[in-house]
């Protein structure tokens, strides 16, 4: 497949690799002009909609804006091509950007994913699909090679950039719940370790129990994950509880939490520093 990339940070270079190293025709767009060896770099980022599919990978509603909806790409895409939004999106951006591709006639996706820099890099990504059922068959040989597991979460793109983003919150939920644990039971003379070697082994096996356990255990929170980006997706979901007019309480503390984390300047520490906010050593890590 002509496959072309808008943006590609550390998530969109494991990709792009991995798709070369599979035999893709891969181009990208970027705005650092950074390109991967293997790669074909394009100068404008409407050159990305001239092949078969496009695989957006910004950071936010705003950069997605500015690059692809107000100069109006859509307009000239070529017949045929797929725009999959790999971005983590606000809801209401996700459903804007539906509507304008159906008026533009060009198939839209969305497929952001659960996984970390290491695990695209590993082609082991879980990848949350939703849109039109045909579309994403098509770019069933690009999920291959990306993902471990393809997770169907049916027609509406924004029902996956919903899942998404309650994906991170609950993420940041359980940090914030490992670190009030240790405060508790280190007040009583438990190691961390020793705590942390029990839940794992009973109570809470996931891979973000294990992977940011071991942050909060070696205080040690580089990146990972940005802060900064974290306090985003805690934003976005916000709005889209807002939006239902329903109240989430737990959402709100740990929204409070990774502000005050990044008010204290670690915005560019891995976002499991609120587990130091809430331990009293954020300061350490200064």
């Amino acid at each position: 497949m002509k496959i072309a990339f808008i943006g590609l940070g550390a998530m969109g270079r494991a990709m792009a690799t991995n798709l070369v190293r599979n035999g893709h025709d891969v181009s990208a767009w970027t705005r650092s002009g950074r390109i991967l060896a293997g790669v074909t770099a394009l100068q404008t980022p409407d050159k990305a909609f001239e092949g078969d599919v496009v695989l957006t990978v910004l950071s936010d509603d705003a950069a997605i804006r500015s690059v692809i909806v107000d100069p109006d790409l859509l307009s000239d895409a070529a017949p045929g091509v797929i725009h999959v939004m790999m971005s983590t999106i606000s809801v209401a951006f996700s459903r804007e950007l539906t509507a304008l591709h159906t008026q533009a006639g060009v198939a839209f996706v969305a497929t952001p994913v659960l996984g970390r820099p290491d695990v695209a890099a590993d082609g082991a990504l879980q990848i949350l699909a939703a849109g039109d059922p045909a579309h994403l068959a098509r770019l069933a040989p690009l999920f291959e090679v990306l993902g471990k597991r393809i997770w169907q979460l049916g027609d509406e793109p924004s029902g996956a950039h919903a899942a998404k983003i309650a994906c991170n919150m609950m993420i940041t939920m359980a940090i914030e719940a490992m670190a009030e644990a240790v405060v508790l039971t280190e007040a009583n003379g438990v190691a961390r370790e020793a705590f942390f070697d029990l839940i794992l082994n009973t109570l809470f096996g996931s891979r973000s129990y294990q992977v940011y356990s071991k942050n909060i255990t070696h205080r040690v929170y580089e990146p990972g994950f940005r802060a900064a980006l974290g306090l985003k997706d805690l934003r976005l979901a916000t709005e889209a509880g807002a939006a239902t007019g329903r109240e989430l309480p737990m959402l709100a503390a740990i929204f409070g939490r990774m502000g005050e984390a990044i008010a204290a300047g670690h915005g560019e520490k891995d976002w499991s520093i609120i587990a130091a906010q809430t331990l009293g050593e954020a300061d350490r890590n200064s």
